[in-house]
């Protein structure tokens, strides 16, 4: 009896030891394949609305879905993409400006949501969510789509359960965090691994005290559940930027708290001073498509 307790547990063993191979053999052929492309293009970004496209050529996702769906349709339509070969949306967080399209995207072209669980509470008690199903994923566990590899991680936001994400497919890795209170240890870790960042720039310090905001509304965008400042985020590029990183798109920018002047001049001065020359700097718009990045 005691010899088959030690071989049912030697099989049970072995069989987790196979099973964890095969996951992580699995997870090496989705994210070094180097055949595998991608492709981003910053939709809109801003206080109005936010959505980020990203392909790998077989899958196509968007990250977020803050405009309306004919808006997402028509932007989509600008770069050469069509909203009926989505595979996937995945929220960030439930706030207006990233789920006012959910519901009708998906009711109109059954497009598959993914969030986590703090954030379809959210999304099922806001007015632009309502009835959306959705697949829920767990933040800091890693997730697929397709041949696109997924890892969402904490940031502090103002929201249920806020995150950004890190994107890989092939050899490529695209890091991703538009609302974000302060800088953690967490999101200094995975940018540092990105060849692709698109980061919240979102107001020029001097340029929020000055505007005529309620000193209320001030205070919560300068929290540690608000949002980057040009300086402050740049410092984070500064500080995890190495050769690897190649493109860095400024994203969220305040339509009366900063511009593109001020962000791309911030983020330029930080970055050549760290001897970042290398990297290249995207702004992005909530009036309009950015430049369509593709990486092979």
């Amino acid at each position: 009896m005691f010899n088959f307790f030690v071989l049912f547990g030697f099989a049970g063993f072995m069989i987790y030891k196979f099973v964890n191979l095969f996951d992580n053999l699995r997870s090496t052929l989705l994210t070094q394949n180097p055949e595998f492309t991608m492709k981003l293009c910053v939709l809109a970004s801003g206080s109005s609305g936010n959505c980020t496209f990203i392909s790998t050529g077989t899958t196509r996702i968007l990250i977020d879905a803050g405009l309306s769906a004919k808006k997402t349709t028509e932007r989509l339509a600008e770069i050469g993409e069509r909203v009926e070969e989505l595979d996937a949306i995945c929220v960030t967080h439930e706030h207006g400006d990233h789920i006012a399209g959910l519901r009708v995207l998906q009711k109109k072209h059954g497009i598959a949501v993914y969030a986590n669980a703090g954030t379809l509470d959210g999304i099922r008690s806001a007015k632009q969510g309502g009835a959306v199903e959705c697949r829920q994923f767990t933040t800091g566990s890693k997730f697929e789509i397709g041949n696109l590899a997924l890892e969402p991680f904490s940031i502090p936001h103002d929201a249920y359960e806020p995150v950004g994400f890190v994107l890989r497919s092939g050899t490529h890795a695209v890091g991703l965090a538009t609302d974000v209170g302060i800088v953690t240890n967490l999101l200094r870790e995975k940018l540092r691994e990105c060849h692709v960042v698109v980061i919240e720039a979102n107001h020029d310090e001097e340029l929020l005290h000055a505007a005529a905001r309620p000193w209320s509304l001030k205070q919560r965008i300068l929290s540690n559940q608000g949002h980057l400042s040009n300086r402050a985020s740049a410092g984070l590029i500064a500080e995890v930027a190495g050769e690897g990183l190649k493109h860095l798109f400024l994203a969220h920018l305040s339509a009366d708290c900063n511009s593109p002047t001020h962000a791309r001049r911030t983020f330029e001065t930080v970055l050549a001073k760290a001897g970042h020359d290398h990297v290249r700097v995207y702004l992005t718009r909530a009036s309009g498509v950015s430049e369509v990045l593709e990486l092979e």
